[in-house]
């Protein structure tokens, strides 16, 4: 049931004082006895809030005025950033340590409120953007009627006109969509891979012809349901980790920071400890960068299965995985294609779920396989923990835990969970 509804308190100024940090970008006050959810403010200080929000339950709310500041305060870079304005970003008004130490306290709280774990959480850099700035290697633009193309507000419709991304990859911003006309479109995404190719993937309006620039990169159009089409260069782009490139659809996913699958994949193979000779399973195993990992790790006497539900990245795995025979992949949903091959048993299993997580049936299906390890990884502590807590009824325990700053100046972060069998 949706408890959303016309703000009796819409634009009201309230002065309060903010406590802890929430998922989302939000920190937590209270007015008259009710909570108050505030973007732009930090731990600690005193606010001026003006409710954008308001539902049965709680107050939405933006710190229009710092009254009293927090000392890990600092001025945005970004001159679009703050109320009212591009909803991309959540802490630019933060120090990059601070901004770790808040991802840290709500990975903390998620674990303690939805798992029962009290866990002490860093949140480590990621390796390719030190100020925070210039890692975005794909970024989506909205487009005015009129074909300017823009970035949403946060928890708007509305699009904000700017003159460039801070957070954007510098291949990106070279493209300049913000400032080139797309008439005839709804949306623009440009993606920058780190093989050195780009593209544009143009999505138009319903029943209307895009007006496409001159850009220097391949042009793909969005077809909805029928996929993308390439109408100007190739369809997929090479993405390099270490010493082996991947082949990724360029409208298919891919890790937005430029340090994050090599870390990721670090810290996959650290806490998973895959053995020559091992069974081990990449559930949604995407274009295959953790299967690879796992499959030169357990040589040419053990085997490594991926699954994967999106056509287009299963047949990028399979392409990935040409060259390592003891890999295969198969297409389709994790459960039934567990049970389509009649997978009972596994060493080690690796999962890099979608923002809902495993959900109870798959937790169900991995703890029955009975493999001594199941590394997870997860870009939403929420649905981490949430399937923590039903592995440990399960006979697993959460053996180790970190988290990584893949997405600086937002609420976002990446956790690699290590479960063991009691």
């Amino acid at each position: 049931m949706n408890d959303r509804k016309e703000a009796d308190m819409g634009g009201a100024r309230l002065e309060l004082t903010v406590d802890a940090v929430a998922n989302g970008g939000w920190c937590v006050g209270r007015h008259e006895g009710r909570v108050v959810f505030v973007r732009h403010a930090l731990p600690g200080e005193r606010v001026v809030a003006e409710v954008t929000e308001e539902t049965a339950r709680f107050l939405r709310a933006d710190a229009v005025e710092i009254l009293q500041p927090s000392p890990d305060r600092v001025t945005p870079p970004c001159p679009f950033a703050g109320p009212g304005r591009c909803g991309g970003c959540d802490w630019q008004h933060a120090s990059l340590e601070a901004q770790r130490r808040l991802k840290a306290d709500v990975v903390a709280e998620q674990f303690r409120r939805l798992a029962g774990l009290d866990l002490k959480v860093v949140v480590e850099e990621v390796p390719g953007a030190e100020d925070g700035l210039g890692w975005r290697t794909r970024v989506r633009f909205a487009v005015e009627p009129d074909g300017t193309a823009g970035l949403r507000r946060h928890r708007s419709h509305e699009i904000e006109h700017v003159t460039g991304c801070l957070i954007a990859h510098p291949a990106v911003e070279e493209i300049g969509a913000e400032r080139l006309g797309w008439r005839g479109a709804a949306a623009v995404e440009v993606v920058a891979a780190s093989g050195g190719d780009r593209a544009v993937i143009v999505e138009p309006v319903p029943r209307r012809r895009a007006d496409i620039p001159d850009v220097d990169a391949a042009v793909l159009l969005d077809e909805g349901r029928r996929g993308t089409r390439a109408l100007r260069g190739r369809a997929s782009l090479t993405e390099r980790v270490g010493e082996r490139d991947f082949r990724v659809t360029a409208s298919g996913f891919w890790q937005v920071h430029p340090g994050a699958a090599a870390t990721l994949l670090g810290a996959v193979l650290d806490f998973g400890r895959p053995e020559p000779g091992e069974w081990a399973l990449d559930l949604y195993c995407g274009a295959g960068l953790f299967a690879a990992g796992l499959a030169e790790a357990v040589g040419p006497e053990g085997a490594v299965l991926g699954i994967e539900s999106e056509p287009q990245a299963a047949q990028d795995a399979r392409f990935n995985l040409r060259d390592l025979p003891q890999a295969q992949v198969e297409r389709g949903r994790v459960e039934e294609a567990l049970d389509r091959l009649r997978i009972e048993r596994a060493d080690l299993v690796v999962a890099d779920p979608p923002r809902a997580g495993l959900g109870r049936p798959v937790v169900e299906r991995v703890a029955g396989l009975e493999a001594s390890r199941v590394v997870y990884v997860s870009c939403d502590p929420a649905t981490l923990a949430r399937d923590v807590a039903w592995f440990a009824g399960l006979g697993y325990r959460l053996e180790d835990l970190r988290a990584f700053d893949q997405y600086p100046m937002t609420h976002h972060v990446e956790c690699v969970a290590l479960l063991v069998r009691d």
